[in-house]
């Protein structure tokens, strides 16, 4: 436990600093394109869409026990050349499983097109990083978009990938990954995926669960460090987050947008569909550029002190069994 600490922490700074260079090959475009060639399969060989309920079953246990697997077993064969390279390759793989940089990167690339008064910009960078319709969002809406989905992606794009790095190094926050990974591609409740996705959207939520509940301790504790509004962001967190159509990413929207003294969610447009979303925090004021920076602050603390924690925890639990 303490190693893996160790690795994660490594791999946290490595991610702060690096992130996902676009010249190396990520494991996540490897799984995806495995994921995309699994449905072509599926949908070739089965054809009633009564059975798609139990086709979709194969995602978790291919992608995800596959990925889990094919890890383990490259990490061991390369142990054989060098346990530091194994090591080194380790540390790289929990790397590409967080996207600290990378969020909160695409989040001040969007500021500064606001700051810039550059609508057209911030419109298609936010549109980068959402699914949503973005051409006729004003700068409030921008920033709501903007906010919400760095406050909702602290859950699986950070803190969730250092549990289970935690738990099982590598190899198990690969197969994380790869849950959500498939979660992001065929999780949705549409017509096309309702039935082949549920098994591959159920494991998401099931996942992410603890790890999210987790998320709320640190990021009050961010939220407290930052001079926010921590009660506020509680109080939310305790009154909405259960009004998210997800049981975990509501945890985060809704302390976000407490501790902001905002209001996240509202109507939505996806190619032209109008969608309405439930409403966390409350209205005192309009979102404005700065709160994506806060929200930025918010998420990197919040990481900040799940690695410090991880690193600490590992120690208590080494010291502990040496004196057992």
């Amino acid at each position: 436990m303490l190693s893996n600490a160790i690795y994660i922490f490594i791999a946290y700074l490595v991610d702060r600093i690096v992130g996902d260079p676009r010249i190396l090959l990520h494991p996540v475009v490897i799984i995806g394109k495995g994921i995309s060639l699994l449905e072509s399969l599926i949908r070739k060989i089965v054809k009633q869409e009564k059975f798609l309920k139990f086709a979709g079953l194969l995602f978790p246990l291919i992608i995800v026990g596959g990925t889990y697997v094919i890890v383990e077993f490259i990490l061991y064969v390369v142990s054989f050349i060098h346990p530091l390279a194994a090591t080194a390759l380790e540390i790289w793989l929990i790397s590409t499983t967080i996207a600290t940089k990378g969020l909160g990167d695409a989040g001040m690339e969007v500021y500064r097109f606001l700051k810039n008064k550059d609508i057209d910009n911030a419109r298609k960078s936010l549109a980068m990083i959402v699914g949503r319709d973005t051409e006729q969002l004003d700068e409030s809406e921008i920033s709501r978009g903007t906010v919400e989905t760095v406050a909702e992606n602290i859950v699986d794009a950070i803190i969730s990938p250092l549990f289970f790095a935690l738990i099982g190094g590598a190899p198990l926050a690969m197969a994380y990954r790869a849950t959500n990974t498939l979660d992001s591609m065929v999780g949705y409740k549409n017509e096309k995926y309702q039935n082949l996705g549920w098994a591959s959207a159920r494991l998401d939520d099931v996942l992410n669960y603890i790890p999210a509940r987790f998320t709320a301790i640190l990021l009050l504790g961010a939220c407290w460090l930052e001079k926010l509004a921590v009660r506020n962001a509680w109080r939310m967190i305790k009154r909405d987050a259960r009004l998210h159509p997800s049981p975990n990413s509501g945890i985060t929207e809704a302390g976000v947008a407490g501790a902001l003294g905002v209001q996240l969610g509202g109507t939505n447009f996806y190619q032209g569909i109008a969608s309405n979303r439930a409403k966390m925090g409350e209205p005192t004021r309009l979102l404005e550029a700065n709160d994506i920076i806060k929200t930025v602050k918010i998420m990197k603390l919040t990481s900040m002190l799940c690695t410090v924690f991880f690193i600490i925890l590992s120690l208590i639990f080494h010291i502990y069994i040496g004196l057992g």
